[in-house]
């Protein structure tokens, strides 16, 4: 999307030029799937496909909201907010968040328009966040924090809207580097910028089927996560290694269910961290075994794929040219992620979208991504 496309969309709407575009990315996870709110480790990238505000500032209390993708508008006064429903409760919940960390907001009016596909897992709810937050700070006057950002935006989806997610979505689109994916220890934010091996293409593989988070079985896999660490006696399950689980094994005290789901969040933070080090070695072939193994964990101990992402995954790895594929985002449809040498990306996208189409009759969305820069403003 081009900035000067949401500036026209905001100059129709409210009659008048605006002063700044905002722009936060979606993401797609390239390895550790689950693991953000057990304090583990991911590897996250931020994406080409972004939310575009386009805004001014207003004197008073109010904001004015028109998204040219619903085609609807909102107005909330930010001394009078009460929950509801739809798009602008990701705006609202950050406005809630800010003013109770303590920040004096100014009101605004902008015109919202994106292309990250919605309920992909792609994070569209998270870019929406930081937009609106990125667009606070302008307005506001008040310095951009992008970890601070990060975890207000958080608290908003997690209390406000109600959908219990972890750090990673936030950090992703607030904190990314362009042309690197973002190491992020989920327990201390502390992130590592690492660039992408080159060579490579990162393809996400839309299978077309949507699931939502708040009525899937999300909540329900992180209360059987926070049951094992229970029982291993730890924080959380990122405090668990692979030694120590495999001696624990003959144990069993733990019911059948919670030990796998705590043996994905245990391999698969291990599988990240050999993961940074293949992509700083440069090692692609080794990165993309780990992208196929964590496909395998997700599918039998942590039991977040369907029929759609099996097949999406197996038609991708079974081309010229895949180093490895996995689903990625939190599952239950939404999108695979591929990682494909460069120069045979064109083929490979073609015969996987044949591949997918004959053999579960839907149509797949395909995106040759590049890794971007995270929340940023642009003044006109």
């Amino acid at each position: 999307m081009k900035p000067e496309r949401i500036a026209q969309t905001f100059s129709a709407y409210f009659n008048a030029k605006p002063d700044f575009i905002a722009r936060a990315p979606g993401r797609v996870n390239l390895i550790g799937e689950h693991t953000d709110y057990n304090d583990g480790f991911v590897l996250p990238m931020a994406i080409d496909h972004a939310i575009w505000m386009a805004f001014r500032p207003r004197d008073g209390s109010t904001v004015r909201l028109f998204s040219s993708d619903f085609e609807t508008d909102s107005v909330f006064d930010l001394h009078s907010l009460t929950p509801g429903k739809g798009w602008v409760e990701y705006a609202k919940g950050v406005a809630h968040e800010l003013q109770q960390a303590g920040y004096i907001l100014r009101g605004f009016d902008a015109a919202i328009a994106g292309d990250v596909p919605r309920g992909a897992g792609l994070s569209s709810s998270a870019a929406l966040e930081l937009g609106i937050a990125r667009t606070f700070a302008a307005v506001s006057g008040f310095e951009w924090d992008a970890q601070k950002m990060a975890r207000l935006a958080q608290k908003a989806e997690n209390e406000w809207v109600g959908v219990n997610c972890g750090i990673m979505d936030q950090m992703a689109s607030a904190a990314s580097r362009e042309g690197h994916a973002l190491f992020l220890d989920c327990r201390s934010l502390e992130i590592q910028h690492i660039p992408l091996p080159k060579g490579i293409a990162v393809v996400i593989l839309d299978t077309s089927t949507r699931r939502g988070l708040v009525d899937s079985a999300y909540n329900e896999r992180r209360s059987q996560c926070e049951e094992a660490a229970r029982w291993f006696g730890v924080k959380a399950l990122r405090d668990v290694g692979l030694g120590e689980f495999g001696k624990r094994n003959v144990e069993r005290g733990l019911s059948e269910i919670a030990w796998k789901r705590a043996r994905h969040i245990v391999t698969e933070n291990a599988r990240v961290l050999e993961a940074v080090e293949a992509m700083k070695s440069g090692d692609t072939k080794r990165l993309g075994l780990l992208f196929n193994a964590s496909h395998v964990s997700l599918r039998d101990d942590f039991e977040v794929t369907n029929d759609a992402l099996d097949i999406m995954v197996a038609c991708a790895q079974g081309q010229d040219g895949c180093y490895g594929a996995r689903m990625t985002g939190a599952g239950f449809g939404g999108c695979a992620v591929a990682l494909v040498e460069e120069e045979k990306t064109g083929a490979f996208v073609n015969a996987v979208a044949s591949a997918y189409r004959h053999r579960s009759g839907n149509e797949a969305g395909i995106y040759v991504c590049k890794a971007s820069q995270g929340a940023s403003l642009i003044q006109l």
